[in-house]
């Protein structure tokens, strides 16, 4: 028995110390299994927060439990999240600029992956343990804003050195999408389950009647995750990329974004992909007044997972499978005409099924299977979208390098950390706006029919206008100008660059 457990024992470590690609793609390899999967942790750490603190479930806690008491909750927190979602999208250059100017034994991301999430954690729970309802509505505002910042501040210190780190970890391109795909999964799954409580809220009778309760339930456990899984993400990774010893200066990081042009491009279609993430802000609403049911909440978070699996295992699959042919422009270009077809066939097919129901009617069987199942299939070109996108903002770093000889990856990585916040707040935002407009009726447990123009506003927000945004984005792609092929090229003259840079250090010694 125990020579068979020892076994057991020798392949696992095997298993964790082997290189996650183990062929020759043209370029050396550097990532075993074990860090790939303590950097997935990590990831996985960030997808339990934002599951809580981007998502479709903090809206509805804002709106319908926290600033229930006033007369319009879901204008007031279209402010609070556009207004503090601008502060915190500032705050994430001034955090990049940090990351880029720290120099310590332990490396440039790694510190701040140790500390930040003590701080993450704490301010989360204090957001989602609510407020009294004999506190003044001045202190409630107050209160309310000053923990949003703190969750922007808190969440920036540890999401710019988490995402640079991927940067660092590996030069090699063909690596760091299988590192993304690993992550992807890991965050999918992780982050499913502090939303999980909530979702289940609309099942479980306590929960049914004490929504808050099952908020903070979901805070409990994804502070505890995000504690445990960075601890082993700081313990396992290892930063590779070589930097000068001198710092750049402020100025000469943002001289150097500017000259980014790459980069340019994907902030352009990330400022335009707000279109898209309104769908996910009013996604709670939508099934819980448009469908008139929060049961669906538990399948419409389920049916995502496939998309998280396809993009996390078939995408490096691919990648690794073409070598230097893959080409990342290409594929985010398919992956968003994809995208287009399926939100448009969602609406043409759901229409006549959501909106010409009798009012306060639950959505029909049939209607609710489609919803589902284009629920699911919307979700695997945007997550194929995005897995290939973290390779693309790695390929801006490299370019930046190979252009100007200057590596930042914090500059660069918290432009994109940038545009997620405005992403958030503006589409958070703009879903609340419209239906503050519409006349939406706060309710914080159970279903109240709301007036048509709501409805058919959470059906456009669901459907025509993610397409509309996927449209747009393809115009700043056709000008980003890294191909696959040019990518490999400026790998090989970096890594030739650094070899004689090390010669010559040694010969000088």
């Amino acid at each position: 028995m125990e020579e068979q457990q020892v076994k057991k024992s020798g392949k696992i470590s095997t298993f964790f110390n082997s290189k996650i690609v183990k062929k020759d793609v043209g370029e050396e390899t550097y990532l075993t299994w074990r860090e790939t999967i303590s950097y997935a942790l990590g990831r996985g750490a960030q997808g339990m927060f934002t599951s809580m603190t981007g998502s479709k479930y903090l809206n509805y806690f804002l709106t319908n439990i926290l600033l229930k008491r006033f007369s319009d909750p879901m204008g007031l927190a279209s402010q609070i999240r556009l207004y503090c979602g601008i502060f915190d999208a500032i705050n994430d250059p001034i955090m990049g600029i940090l990351v880029d100017k720290t120099r310590t034994k332990e490396g440039q991301m790694r510190p701040y992956i140790r500390i930040a999430p003590w701080f993450v954690s704490a301010v989360m729970l204090l957001f989602f343990l609510g407020m009294p309802g004999s506190v003044p509505n001045w202190a409630c505002i107050a209160w309310t804003v000053f923990l949003f910042v703190g969750l922007d501040v808190t969440y920036t210190a540890f999401d710019i050195p988490m995402g640079a780190l991927a940067f660092v970890i590996t030069p090699n391109g063909i690596e760091r999408t299988k590192l993304y795909g690993a992550s992807s999964i890991i965050r999918s799954v992780s982050g499913v389950l502090p939303g999980l409580f909530v979702a289940c809220a609309g099942w479980l009778p306590y929960f049914k009647t004490h929504t808050s309760k099952a908020y903070l339930t979901g805070a409990i456990v994804s502070a505890v995750g995000i504690m445990v899984f960075t601890r082993i993400t700081y313990r396992n990774t290892k930063e590779r990329t070589i930097h000068h010893e001198e710092a750049p200066s402020v100025g000469e990081c943002f001289k150097l974004l500017f000259q980014n042009r790459p980069l340019l491009m994907l902030f352009l279609a990330n400022m335009l992909f707000i279109l898209v993430k309104v769908t996910n802000q009013v996604s709670f609403y939508f099934v819980a007044d448009l469908m008139f049911t929060t049961k669906y909440n538990v399948f419409i978070d389920v049916i995502t997972f496939p998309g998280f699996l396809i993009a996390g295992i078939g995408v490096p699959k691919l990648v690794e499978k073409l070598g230097e042919r893959s080409d990342p422009r290409k594929f985010y270009r398919v992956c968003c005409t994809l995208a287009i077809a399926f939100h448009l066939l969602f609406a043409v097919t759901c229409y006549d099924g959501l909106i010409n129901k009798a009012p306060g009617e639950v959505v029909s069987l049939p209607i609710g299977i489609l919803i589902v199942l284009f629920t699911g299939l919307t979700a695997i070109p945007l997550e194929c979208k995005n897995l290939m996108q973290k390779e693309m903002e790695a390929e801006t770093v490299d370019y930046i390098e190979w252009k100007t000889g200057t590596r930042v990856e914090g500059i660069m990585l918290s432009i994109m950390s940038f545009t997620g916040k405005i992403e958030n707040s503006f589409s958070a935002a703009i879903g609340m706006a419209i239906l503050s407009f519409t006349g939406y009726i706060v309710h914080e447990d159970g279903s109240v029919i709301q007036n048509a123009a709501t409805n058919k506003a959470l059906f456009f927000m669901t459907t025509i206008l993610p397409a509309i945004g996927y449209l747009l984005m393809l115009i700043p792609m056709a000008f980003y100008n890294i191909s696959g092929k040019s990518h490999h090229m400026m790998i090989e003259e970096l890594k030739e660059r650094h070899e004689a840079e090390t010669g010559s250090a040694v010969a000088k010694q």
